[in-house]
């Protein structure tokens, strides 16, 4: 397992715990918005050792509540059972942060009792899915696998889309409500310009614009709230 950063402290990262998060490096999309390019495209980068995180960890234990690992996309390292595992023998709730593409994986670090809350990007509507993922020839399978197994109930869960205004038009939600379903919760994001992005001159909406495609958003589903603004 390959991590590239530790946030020491974050009051959002989790809803409505204190948390740490650790960032993976690499990902299998290239989201031309992606706010973490640097995870994906530098991979080479030097990482921290797994064993400083778990002593941060235990440093940390009875002051902090939760452990987020997010990327890049963690999954595609081998390891992510083993940090969950040590951060629940802490005494700590972990959340996983995926683009859904691991299905198997996901299935088992959740059967296993060692995450408790999982945020699945959800990238746009099916037929858009390529061009929002960088991506050509997506094979959407396994996210469709990663999307049904969360709904069956067996852990706590959110999809969420980035709102990006170069890829993103409100008739997209009906699109995505009509694939995921209108019950899931689901989180609209709104884009800001970490200033580390894949591709340059991308745009988010601004907070009345994205009110606006929160309520045409609630007529397709029925519990959906912004972030970010």
């Amino acid at each position: 397992m390959k991590i590239a950063g530790i946030q020491k402290l974050s009051l959002v990262d989790y809803p409505g715990k204190m948390a740490c998060t650790v960032f993976t490096s690499g990902c299998n999309f290239r989201c031309p918005f992606c706010h973490n390019a640097s995870l994906v495209t530098h991979t080479t980068k030097e990482a921290i050792d797994v064993g400083e995180v778990k002593n941060f960890l235990k440093k940390r234990q009875g002051l902090l509540d939760a452990l987020v690992i997010s990327g890049g996309e963690p999954l595609i390292h081998d390891g992510v059972d083993e940090l969950a595992r040590y951060a629940k023998s802490l005494g700590y709730c972990v959340k996983l942060d995926t683009n859904g593409t691991f299905p198997e994986k996901l299935i088992g670090l959740v059967g296993e009792g060692i995450i408790d809350y999982v945020a699945m990007d959800i990238k746009n509507s099916r037929q858009k899915y390529a061009q929002t993922a960088g991506v050509k020839n997506i094979d959407l399978s396994p996210i469709e696998k990663s999307i049904e197994f969360l709904k069956s109930g067996k852990v706590d869960f959110e999809f969420r889309t980035t709102v990006v205004k170069e890829f993103h038009v409100k008739e997209d939600f009906k699109d995505i409500s009509d694939w995921i379903g209108s019950e899931p919760k689901y989180f609209l994001q709104k884009f800001v310009d970490s200033g580390d992005l894949i591709e340059s001159n991308l745009h988010g909406y601004d907070d009345e614009n994205m009110k606006i495609l929160l309520d045409f958003a609630k007529k397709h589903f029925k519990n959906v709230q912004l972030r970010g603004v």
